[in-house]
């Protein structure tokens, strides 16, 4: 779920899917949650050294790094480190909050640096601070070997064509193909794909909080970024601060039911952004509401026959305009600029408006990564920016998800599912429903992950906590956060925002005020208390 921060923020859920080598945990906490595992006291007296940033960051922003292990279990066996940054407070500090901004595979430094205005308020009590994530950005990036123009993203598949999954010949072709990503992401990733989990980020986390001089954690986590904070909070229960998890994360569901979840959210999401759209005389969609829906049907299944060429050897598949508008209807800000791009799409053939979407609002060179680039990612220190591989963001995600889900049913198992659940997909959204499908198959050939989050995530005896579910959040449903809150036990208030779009702090100010009040002053709302929505957006964008 990654943060995609425009006039509002909107936090991106990529409800996906590594590990080479995971070190699976045991049943009890990890070992290090103390902090006094024999090895780690070297990282944890360190402090951050903060500097300027680099050439075109935002002149107030200060930038450092945090080393952490690559390996917890073995502490003296490698060292990495993470890109920090700050904006300082501008009155009495309390200390800092820090800010994931979701994904996983969001780089924190970047969102910091284009998006940091919408936390000013926050400034009023604190260092505004966030990361880049292990693996992620400039901390040692994960890459398979992919430039932006190789990678169909998420949930069109390997070969980008979108194949009907519930043919057992089409669903053994897919894992055949799969599997070599897998190997591929092995290759070009180094031995930190082995340690790429939220349980080992969560670590981290605290290794942060210990060099920026808090005694507690004080932490505002969107979309994934719940899941680190949760995660967090179990392994940490007596260093959380004030932490506020804005669109929660489930901690329990399996992918499959997961990427069924998001199937049904982004449907209703598109739905409501024809309702909206075919209000206004430039809908690309025109202006009978029945017929709009057929229309993005037959565009999608038309990309797929045959892909728009984009230039520089790349195209676009009708699976890739899916994931494109997937992430436009994380936030009803983006409704205008996705009606403009889709009309630049069918009407003068250009595509790439739409393809910002799909890259976070960046359209990347295509091509192989440097080679350069991947041995640089391996080393350790922090790369420069314009060494990030361009699919690490993607790289990223199906690491970190495939390292924290459990299950890996065979290619048997898998086949047969996938005619089952061929069919649920395509009932919960004619759209989405094939994209998601496919992004079931991104953790086969990777080993297990850890049963640590489903198993012991929970029940944490903590302080208060905050979490915001958003009632027509298309990627993590409002029942997910009454869910994990109930899991969580006690420590947890439920804000229930009864808006829409994919969290709640960029796009309600209700919320972004009872967000503030807490971790500025620490005044919770009831438990149970609401949010009533904001005006709809403007056609004029």
């Amino acid at each position: 779920m990654l943060a995609k921060l425009g006039t509002r923020v909107a936090v991106r859920r990529c409800a996906g899917v590594g590990a080479v080598t995971l070190a699976l945990l045991g049943a009890g906490l990890p070992a290090a949650a103390s902090g006094n595992q024999p090895g780690l006291d070297r990282f944890y007296r360190q402090k951050v050294t903060w500097a300027a940033c680099e050439a075109g960051s935002p002149a107030d922003l200060q930038c450092g790094k945090v080393t952490v292990p690559v390996d917890y279990a073995r502490p003296g066996a490698g060292t990495l480190d993470l890109a920090v940054a700050r904006y300082r407070a501008t009155g009495p500090s309390r200390g800092s909050v820090v800010l994931n901004f979701g994904g996983p595979g969001g780089a924190g430094v970047a969102g910091l640096a284009s998006s940091g205005k919408q936390f000013l308020d926050l400034t009023n009590g604190y260092d505004v601070v966030s990361f880049d994530p292990r693996g992620v950005g400039r901390s040692s990036p994960v890459s398979c070997g992919l430039g932006d123009g190789d990678s169909s993203g998420a949930g069109s598949g390997p070969d980008g064509e979108g194949a009907d999954l519930g043919d057992a010949t089409a669903a053994r072709k897919a894992l055949a193909e799969w599997k070599k990503v897998a190997d591929e992401c092995a290759r070009h990733s180094n031995p930190l794909l082995a340690h790429m989990g939220t349980v080992d980020a969560a670590r981290d986390l605290d290794v942060i909080r210990q060099a920026l001089g808090d005694r507690q954690l004080n932490y505002l986590g969107f979309s994934y970024g719940t899941r680190l904070g949760a995660v967090y909070a179990a392994e940490f229960p007596g260093k959380v601060g004030r932490v506020a998890l804005d669109g929660v994360d489930t901690l329990t569901e399996p992918l499959a039911e997961q990427g069924l979840v998001a199937a049904e959210g982004q449907q209703t999401a598109l739905e409501d952004f024809l309702d909206w759209c075919v209000q206004d005389v430039a809908c690309p969609f025109g202006q009978d509401r029945r017929q709009a829906d057929d229309q993005v049907v037959q565009l999608v299944r038309s990309l797929d026959e045959n892909p728009l060429p984009t230039g520089l050897g790349g195209s676009l598949s009708g699976q890739q305009l899916v994931g494109a508008i997937g992430q436009a209807l994380y936030s009803k800000a983006m409704w205008p600029s996705l009606e403009r791009a889709v009309a630049a799409l069918t009407q003068d053939g250009d595509a790439h408006a739409i393809q910002s979407f799909s890259s976070g609002g960046v359209s990347l060179p295509g091509g192989p990564v440097r080679p350069g680039a991947a041995r640089r990612a391996g080393g350790g220190g922090l790369v420069a920016t314009g060494d990030v591989p361009p699919d690490n963001m993607t790289a990223a995600l199906m690491a970190v998800d495939c390292a924290d889900d459990p299950d890996r049913p065979d290619a048997a198992r898998l086949t047969g599912d996938l005619g089952r659940l061929s069919a649920e997909y395509r009932q919960a959204s004619p759209v989405f429903g094939r994209y998601r499908l496919n992004a079931l198959l991104m953790c086969y050939g990777r080993p297990k992950g850890t049963t640590y989050i489903r198993d012991h995530v929970k029940d944490v005896d903590t302080a208060k906590m905050l979490l915001v579910g958003t009632r027509g959040d298309p990627a993590t449903p409002y029942r997910w956060t009454v869910e994990t809150a109930r899991r969580l036990g006690p420590s947890a208030v439920v804000l229930d925002n009864r808006g829409d779009g994919h969290t709640g702090y960029g796009s309600s100010r209700c919320v972004h005020r009872k967000v503030d009040d807490f971790l500025l002053y620490g005044s919770l709302p009831p438990d149970g208390s609401s949010c009533s929505p904001d005006s709809q957006p403007d056609a004029t964008g």
